[in-house]
């Protein structure tokens, strides 16, 4: 109820009655003869306004659906794309946060402030990740215009010093225009354990994977909660409702039922798999007939010249991808299914974007268990070790993204990948509009060129507004996307979206009436979360610039950048004038200097005993610094266990516990080895303070940079202020590279760092404060 209340809220607030207006009007007794009760009215909706459901998937490439080509077997993407329209031009901007906010603002990103990722933000217009006021979302607009809104599942658009319980909340997604949220804010989470909020709360894990919890059916469900609420109690409104899934960026967390429907399908390898995939393209016509297949970039190995383990290996990879797409493919599916049954549904426009970018490559040549971040701060994820843990791919235990061959697979018959916005590999992506008795000529693919921020300027051409001058008091800059309505009914609408730039890392292009200019920089996207310094330090005018005439080289595959020198200085120029327009510059600017939840120069912390659910941003670095930490004791454990303090989860963390009446500190390796230090005797009957401290080895101090990584060492367990154990551990603290995990006094909420049930267990005592000294 209290999302509605919120509504209400923003409802007033955006009514042509002007705060000064209804204060006169308030405090000015009107003539006898105008005396009437009267309210603020709500905005006028339009007439026949559809419900509006947009689907975003992640990190799924152009060729990873069999609706478009590829191998996992979407039959539901099918059906919608039978129902309704195909786009085999349309483009994200080859990276998450950056795709959505033009997405959701039909700006270009860096004129939202989403030049790069959410996690790394620069101090400049276009990178410092605060989304600009003059950049209103669709959602707010739609608000405007009457419409209820929310949004679930993954969000990404939220200065990361403001992710935390104290916010600001003006940036998250209820402050910028949805009604109620449900969904995580990082880049990336756990599917089986996924760090939640509900609006602005934090909030428990609904169950444990154990119990057969999944983030995107839980997404479904909330989802087709909030529309039957809505038809109870504001059914005279239509609702927008943005839809984007954690599915399929890694980890790629999938039920085993799935995976075994997958098995054997893709023994041979992704050099295959393109060249199957090319087939279908054509007789699917999402491509045209002349389109070449473009070749395999340097650097990642053909499928022939692998061993048969290394084969066995990512082969099984892919199963477990393909499984996941499936799986997906069946819960929106059911999204969409429902929502038609509803009041309403017969109204329903469906925008369906599979994917924000190309196939994701951050798994690296051989793939990964670890989390994308964690193996830039180099967790132990050698082959071997995948090989170990073959048969917990897909599951809890491991945070597995597939080798990068896939990536460009799945991305086929374009060039590279994710990360690559110089390249269609990167950006090109379909798109399916499924809105029953609106569209026509469903079996005639769409080839307009078309951009992720045509979203929006659609939506109000359906709804026949124009974007207001001002929204909230401040002025709108224009859209930057165009309209696709006249292609709902016309396949040979003329095209509108006749020039874009793209640029993310330096991978930059631009393309106009039919030609692209294109500048790789120079690093390899499989290598990025270990060649941070090669990005940032390879001059980017350097960097080859490529030409292509798309209007007869859909695939990128001629550069004719030797034969048509002139065009393309024409083209490098234009590029150059977007750039300065819309803040591309300066490129690759450093992320460094950025605001901090936690001061820098601070070294000195005390906690209460009541807080826990902190997230990453809120701790301090400990990698590689040395510290002690201290928990007051106010009321001893009856039962002798419990968590006292922790950080951290399944998949790396540490924990500090009472078990069977003796301090035990565990730390856990990525979810792959745990070290035990625990006390010989038990705690004394008068204890009062816990805790141990942590010296690094010699050698291991604080790197710098975008990721500390974890370092070995020595911990000392403190009683009442007594050193009385110690041990050696290694590569401490394992939360690098987890986005979510949280600090909990108390307990382990969610994700649990111990496999021991005392590890797990909330403290049976009273604590008091906790306080952390960083030498």
């Amino acid at each position: 109820m209290r999302r509605f209340v919120t509504y209400a809220t923003s409802l007033f607030a955006a009514t042509s009655l002007s705060a000064a207006a209804f204060a006169q009007s308030a405090s000015v007794a009107p003539a006898p003869q105008a005396v009437h009760p009267a309210y603020p009215q709500a905005p006028h909706v339009p007439q026949g306004a559809p419900n509006i459901l947009l689907v975003l998937l992640d990190d799924a490439g152009f060729a990873t659906s069999s609706a478009f080509g590829g191998k996992a077997r979407t039959p539901n993407l099918e059906r919608f794309a039978a129902e309704g329209v195909r786009y085999n031009q349309f483009n994200t901007t080859a990276i998450c946060s950056p795709t959505r906010a033009a997405l959701l603002t039909g700006r270009n990103h860096h004129q939202v402030g989403f030049g790069n990722l959410m996690d790394i933000p620069a101090g400049f217009y276009g990178y410092n990740t605060v989304w600009k006021p003059q950049t209103a979302s669709i959602a707010r607009i739609l608000q405007v215009n009457g419409y209820s809104t929310a949004a679930f599942g993954k969000w990404h658009n939220t200065p990361r010093w403001e992710t935390s319980a104290a916010g600001p909340f003006n940036h998250w997604p209820t402050g910028l225009g949805f009604d109620h949220f449900y969904g995580f804010l990082s880049g990336t989470d756990d599917q089986w354990e996924p760090h939640l909020y509900n609006d602005t709360t934090q909030i428990p894990n609904p169950a444990p994977p154990e119990q057969g919890y999944h983030l995107t059916k839980d997404l479904v469900g909330k989802a087709v909660s909030w529309v039957d609420e809505h038809e109870i109690l504001a059914g005279n409104r239509p609702y927008f409702l943005y839809f984007a899934t954690g599915a399929v960026h890694m980890p790629h967390n999938v039920a085993p039922e799935w995976i075994a429907k997958n098995k054997g399908r893709f023994d041979e390898g992704w050099d295959h798999y393109r060249e199957e995939a090319f087939v279908r393209q054509k007789q699917l016509g999402v491509i045209p007939a002349d389109a070449k297949l473009t070749p395999r970039p340097a650097g990642l190995p053909a499928w022939s010249s692998l061993s048969a383990e290394q084969k066995h290996l990512y082969a099984h990879q892919m199963e477990v991808f393909s499984a996941y797409m499936e799986e997906t493919d069946q819960q929106v599916g059911k999204l969409v299914d429902t929502l038609r049954t509803r009041p309403g549904g017969d109204n329903l426009l469906v925008f369906y974007i599979v994917g924000d970018n190309g196939g994701s490559g951050e798994g690296g040549l051989e793939g990964t268990i670890v989390n994308e971040g964690a193996s830039g701060v180099g967790a132990p994820d050698s082959f071997a070790l995948q090989v170990a843990n073959y048969n917990k791919l897909g599951g809890p235990d491991v945070a597995d993204n597939y080798a990068a061959g896939w990536a460009w697979a799945t991305s086929t018959p374009f060039q590279w990948m994710k990360q690559v916005a110089s390249h269609f590999g990167g950006t090109r992506n379909p798109l399916i509009v499924d809105w029953p008795g609106h569209t026509q000529a469903s079996d005639t693919v769409r080839t307009q060129f078309s951009h992720v921020n045509d979203i929006a300027p659609t939506i109000l051409d359906v709804l026949g507004v124009s974007l207001p001058e001002q929204i909230d008091g401040v002025r709108q800059i224009p859209f930057e996307g165009h309209s696709l309505l006249p292609t709902f009914t016309n396949p040979s609408a003329p095209e509108t979206h006749t020039e874009q730039y793209f640029e993310i890392f330096a991978n930059r292009a631009i393309y106009k009436d039919g030609w692209v200019a294109a500048a790789r920089h120079d690093y390899e996207p499989w290598n990025l979360l270990h060649e941070v310094q090669k990005l940032y330090t390879s001059p980017a005018q350097n960097d080859r610039w490529e030409l292509y005439h798309i209007a007869t080289d859909y695939s990128e595959a001629d550069d004719l950048s030797a034969k048509e020198p002139q065009k393309l200085e024409e083209l490098k120029k234009e590029f150059t004038a977007e750039a300065q327009r819309n803040g591309v510059f300066p490129l690759l600017p450093p992320p460094v200097g950025a605001p901090t939840i936690v001061p820098p120069d601070k070294h000195d912390f005390t906690y209460p005993s009541d807080i826990s659910g902190l997230p990453p941003n809120a701790i301090p670095v400990l990698a590689g610094r040395a510290h002690r930490v201290e928990t007051n004791v106010d009321a001893v454990s009856g039962n002798g266990r419990g968590v006292i303090l922790a950080q951290g989860g399944r998949l790396g963390g540490y924990a500090l516990y009472e078990k069977d009446g003796h301090l035990v500190f565990e730390n856990n390796i990525f979810g792959q080895t745990h070290e035990v230090i625990a006390t010989g005797g038990r705690l004394p009957a008068h204890v009062t303070k816990v805790g141990y401290a942590f010296t690094p080895d010699a050698g291991h101090a604080p790197q710098g940079g975008l990721w500390q990584p974890p370092t070995d060492g020595t911990v000392q367990l403190l009683v009442n202020g007594t050193i009385v154990a110690r041990g050696k551990i290694h590569k401490y603290p394992a939360v690098a590279g987890s986005y979510s995990e949280t600090f909990d006094i108390g307990q382990d909420r969610g994700s649990q760092v111990s496999h021991d049930p005392a590890g797990k267990s909330s403290y049976g005592g009273k604590l008091g404060a906790t306080h952390l000294t960083i030498q």
